[in-house]
């Protein structure tokens, strides 16, 4: 993934808490790999943005031919990892192979506010029960992942210039 200048700065234990409380929420259902995680955290990310104008992490993400991907996921996972609150399984979703994430305790959220919680609640009821495929086609249909050069971060401004029909923003 490439550097620039305008990386936001992540706040990395809360991108952890943010994670872990999606991975402890719906890591279990089978649908959820990798790919899934990605998606649910860039839309908690993006949706909360467009919705309050604050990052909820800051994480960085960057446009991949699968969809939008978080530069910090891999950092964050082996951490979650080490400190035994998560574990990875390989495992198989119909004909893929999938990487998946169990939580092993109940996640710290002490740095997330109630606003919060119920944003990435939110996030999670609307795309947890899709597959990869499902999930990577919506994002790839959002304006920020549309207007971003291939492997370029994605800025988050981009989000005050989706489509009506899509926004989250009330007026």
């Amino acid at each position: 993934m490439t550097e620039a200048i305008e990386k936001n700065e992540v706040n990395l234990p809360k991108l952890k808490q943010v994670l872990h409380y999606i991975i402890h929420n719906c890591g279990c259902a089978p649908n959820v790999g990798k790919t899934v995680l990605w998606k649910i955290l860039y839309f908690s990310d993006f949706d909360y943005y467009e919705l309050f104008e604050e990052y909820l992490t800051g994480e960085t993400y960057y446009k991949l031919p699968h969809g939008p991907a978080p530069g910090d996921f891999d950092t964050a996972i082996s951490e979650l990892t080490t400190e035994g609150k998560i574990e990875s399984v390989d495992s198989r979703y119909g004909k893929y192979d999938q990487k998946r994430f169990l939580s092993c305790d109940k996640p710290d959220v002490s740095l997330l506010s109630a606003t919060e919680l119920q944003h990435i609640e939110n996030t999670i009821s609307k795309y947890s029960h899709m597959n990869a495929s499902q999930v990577s086609a919506i994002s790839h249909a959002d304006l920020p992942y549309i207007a971003t050069k291939d492997t370029a971060p994605i800025q988050y401004e981009l989000v005050f210039y989706r489509d009506p029909q899509v926004s989250h923003r009330t007026a």
